[in-house]
């Protein structure tokens, strides 16, 4: 969180004092969720169903009432500040299936299992896809699919899915995908695509990262940062921003910091001695796999951009409140066993 203040000091001081009370919200969120009886709150049915029914209400809420920024209407304004409704529906999705799977784990070899699962993704993926929001239903899907790896499904089922994820990629492309994102796509596979267009914040992202050095170029002395050659500098490509001034130690660092995170939320959920909190713990880490993975293959030149965040780097205040509060959620749960 607080590397992210950092990097919004030096390339977007306006958006600093905006990150600083997110990051005071998600304070609290993860030093307050653990002094909370979650076990006896989450064990209510309704609870679980009326979170992910807000979390529909909240989206169909942004067709209304949203605003347009960059393409997507995604986004609800509050005074100064911008609320991304669909980032809450990941919230609402892990603790929608942790539940679901802590209790139908077994039974994972039906179909009807599967299916109501899916059910539950795609109506908020395509509340999301229509905004449109492409990284977001990615990340959704990816929270998904994880959940029914974890539960152990059938390989032969994996391989089914596989073959109708290429039969709805190919649908996609063809009636789905707005021109943009599919110049995106084809960017990725053409480096010197539109050099000036689509692939031009992909190339200085390079720049940026490859220019840096060690150990970078010094706290507000980024080329590409401060001059405005990279876009999207404090949200998409924050990683590079924050690698091009602080080095190759400090993507080190950064990386090193975020996979500790994840060990350590694995080894919570895995040692968990609650079905419930153990996938809680597993999907929060599939689905911040997912975001570092998308964000940092974007960065790099190795994934179109979609739009999604680097985990408590990039700004985002709605990004970081769910990512505090599910982390506030396995602190209660490590809370709760000794060791971790």
């Amino acid at each position: 969180m607080f590397a992210s203040a950092i990097t919004l000091l030096s390339i977007a001081p306006g958006l600093f004092y905006k990150q600083l009370i997110w990051i005071g919200l998600a304070a609290i969120a993860i030093l307050g969720l653990p002094m909370l009886n979650l076990k006896a709150i989450f064990s209510y049915r309704w609870v679980i169903l009326g979170l992910y029914l807000l979390s529909l209400i909240s989206l169909l809420a942004v067709s209304v009432l949203g605003t347009r920024i960059s393409g997507a209407k995604s986004w609800i304004l509050l005074g100064d500040f911008q609320i991304q409704p669909s980032e809450f529906v990941k919230i609402a999705i892990i603790i929608l299936f942790s539940a679901f799977f802590a209790s139908r784990h077994v039974s994972i070899k039906r179909y009807s299992t599967i299916i109501a699962s899916f059910v539950y993704f795609i109506i908020p993926g395509v509340l999301v896809l229509v905004q449109p929001d492409l990284g977001t239903v990615l990340i959704l899907f990816g929270i998904w699919f994880g959940y029914l790896l974890v539960s152990e499904i059938p390989f032969r089922y994996v391989l089914a899915m596989f073959a109708a994820l290429a039969v709805i990629i190919a649908l996609a492309w063809s009636f789905g995908l707005q021109t943009y994102q599919k110049e995106r796509i084809i960017g990725l596979f053409k480096p010197d695509y539109d050099p000036l267009g689509i692939n031009y914040s992909v190339i200085q992202s390079k720049i940026a990262i490859g220019s840096a050095g060690f150990f970078g170029k010094g706290f507000g002395q980024g080329t590409q940062s401060q001059l405005g050659f990279l876009t999207a500098k404090s949200t998409d490509f924050a990683f590079a921003a924050f690698t091009e001034e602080w080095g190759l130690l400090g993507a080190f660092l950064i990386i090193s910091a975020f996979l500790l995170m994840i060990y350590r939320i694995l080894r919570v959920g895995l040692f968990s001695d609650n079905n419930f909190f153990k996938f809680v713990a597993l999907g929060t880490a599939i689905m911040m796999l997912m975001h570092f993975t998308i964000n940092l293959g974007s960065d790099l030149g190795l994934f179109p951009v979609v739009g999604v965040s680097f985990p408590f780097l990039s700004y985002g205040g709605s990004n970081l409140l769910t990512l505090s509060i599910l982390v506030g959620t396995i602190q209660y749960a490590a809370k709760r066993r000794s060791g971790f």
